[in-house]
């Protein structure tokens, strides 16, 4: 993918170090298993007790997806765009500000390089705190952490790759859905296991004759790892297999080429943000 540079320093960090251990025996250290295990909507979650907010967030997300915005800003994560760096003002209480919750270990959706921020989300989140005529905070922290703080009234809005569903609607009131994700399946670049698969039923089939000896990866916090384990709200089954969650899907990958974990599951777009940006050095 074009936008590969555009990743966070963190996964660079990891790509070096494959660069430097590189198995010439194939051509690509990893791949995705290029079929939909689940179907799922993203949306923002906002401060329950800012109802207004929710209405301005509503209205601008009809905006930027009408006027053509929304399209342009995923052409620089996904075409021929160039990313624009986004820069967090610093809190302060006497000013109009929009506090954005965040988990920026998420490309193409968000990520830092230095002290900026790049991702799908963060520059709508500009263009949103623009729109409200407001100064844009970012606060970063860990997934499992963004709709809690959002809930706990401490930022304005989550933005951070949120599937919606009952559980986070706990903590906040879910936007109008901008976009349309699901999780995929990582595997080794020579592993054949899954080549034959034509449907989400025929990878499932083989995902559910595993048992505990087959480890799988995830990112803790999300779709992925809920997918893994099972979960009745989300109507996920869950497979007997041993599930490990990690602090980012990049890191979860890193395990799967060292040989720790058979698989990883994760959101198609960041799967596919990781698995080029390693194969570009293989």
């Amino acid at each position: 993918m074009k936008k590969i540079l555009a990743l966070s320093m963190a996964l660079l960090m990891i790509v070096a170090c494959f660069a430097g251990c590189g198995n010439k025996a194939t051509t690509a250290k990893v791949k995705i298993i290029d079929i939909n295990l689940t179907e799922e909507d993203y949306a923002f979650g906002v401060d329950k007790n800012q109802p207004e907010l929710l209405a301005k967030v509503n209205e601008f997300v009809a905006k930027i997806k009408k006027d053509g915005t929304f399209d342009t800003i995923c052409d620089k994560y996904f075409g021929d765009g160039e990313p624009t760096a986004v820069v967090s003002a610093k809190e302060d209480a006497s000013k109009e500000q929009l506090v954005v919750a965040t988990n920026a270990q998420f490309a193409p959706f968000e990520y830092k390089e230095g002290d900026s921020y790049y991702g799908i989300d963060m520059e709508i989140a500009k263009l949103l705190a623009d729109y409200l005529g407001q100064e844009l905070v970012i606060k970063d922290m860990e997934f499992d952490a963004v709709c809690l703080t959002v809930g706990q009234h401490k930022c304005d809005i989550a933005m951070a790759g949120l599937t919606v569903n009952a559980e986070r609607e706990e903590y906040v009131t879910f936007s109008t859905a901008y976009y349309k994700a699901n999780q995929k399946l990582i595997v080794k670049g020579d592993d054949t296991t899954f080549d034959a698969c034509k449907t989400t039923d025929d990878v499932v089939a083989i995902l559910k004759s595993f048992d505990e000896s087959t480890k799988i990866g995830y990112q803790n916090g999300t779709t992925g790892g809920l997918y893994v384990e099972g979960d009745a709200d989300w109507g996920f089954d869950g497979y007997n297999v041993e599930g490990k969650g990690y602090g980012s899907g990049s890191l979860a990958v890193q395990d799967l080429i060292n040989g720790n974990i058979k698989y990883v599951i994760i959101d198609s777009d960041p799967a596919k943000f990781i698995v080029d940006a390693i194969n570009e050095v293989a």
